[in-house]
């Protein structure tokens, strides 16, 4: 099978996030492989293993995205491709990634795309059901489990706390949720052949790609962290009074009521 897995370089979950000059500080910051895009990398190697085939990893970002794309590749995938925008994009969204995947994975034959759900840093789940229509391809998100038969997909989805069982034909995309797999750990085996796997680096111009083809079709107007949280307050006094006390201030401070 030919697989490929859509991922992204994010914060890492314990980061602080710090704005300065509008934007999010990046310096000094710690970086991992987006948590949903490991679901996604751990499922194409356990598919490739079980149906044969290579797994690719593909990222759209700048130079500092190969370190995780060789985690990816000491977890087990076979070759990684970086497309590095940096000297040709300011500022990208969705339908930017979306439309530069799409452009390099348009003649690849993929028989299956892996994607996570969402990316923690946006959380709008948009890049990989977009690759998909730009590709015209079917896909199914939030997957908690996928079985491959010949040209065929059982795949089961989270619905809202409950599931569903789809059936459907590849090629197709999916978007990996928590629960579909538990991400192996690269081991020092794993790491030492990663430094001989390929990575190869594209730029927009290696896929007849100019700014204009995509521009963002969002603009960011302000970026900035919520306000602090006031201290609670403690009631005292009668319960009934307690009750008066706080419909009184849900009322005139709070102006929730």
């Amino acid at each position: 099978m030919n697989i490929y897995v859509l991922m992204k370089r994010t914060f890492d979950t314990e980061e602080k996030i710090t704005i300065s000059g509008g934007k999010i500080n990046e310096d000094g910051a710690e970086f991992i492989i987006n948590p949903y895009d490991e679901y996604a990398i751990e499922e194409a190697i356990q598919v490739r293993d079980a149906q044969g085939g290579e797994v690719t990893v593909v990222s759209v970002g700048t130079e500092e995205a190969e370190k995780q794309l060789r985690t990816a590749l000491a977890m087990g995938a076979d070759k990684a491709v970086l497309i590095n925008t940096e000297d040709d994009l300011e500022d990208g969204d969705q339908f930017t990634t979306a439309k530069i995947l799409s452009e390099y994975l348009k003649d690849k034959e993929a028989d299956l795309i892996i994607a996570g759900n969402v990316a923690i840093d946006g959380g709008s789940g948009q890049v990989g059901p977009r690759v998909a229509e730009l590709l015209g391809i079917s896909y199914v998100t939030t997957i908690t489990k996928l079985e491959i038969n010949g040209s065929s997909a059982t795949v089961v989805r989270d619905v809202e706390g409950d599931s569903e069982v789809i059936e459907t034909s590849l090629p197709l995309l999916v978007t990996a949720q928590q629960g579909l797999n538990e991400p192996r750990y690269p081991s020092l085996p794993g790491i030492m052949k990663a430094k001989k796997k390929p990575l190869d680096e594209l730029e927009l111009d290696d896929l007849d790609l100019d700014e204009d083809d995509v521009e963002a079709k969002t603009k960011t107007i302000e970026i900035y962290l919520p306000p602090k949280k006031e201290a609670g307050k403690v009631l005292e006094g009668e319960l009934e009074d307690q009750v008066k006390e706080l419909v009184n201030l849900l009322h005139t401070e709070a102006k929730v009521v």
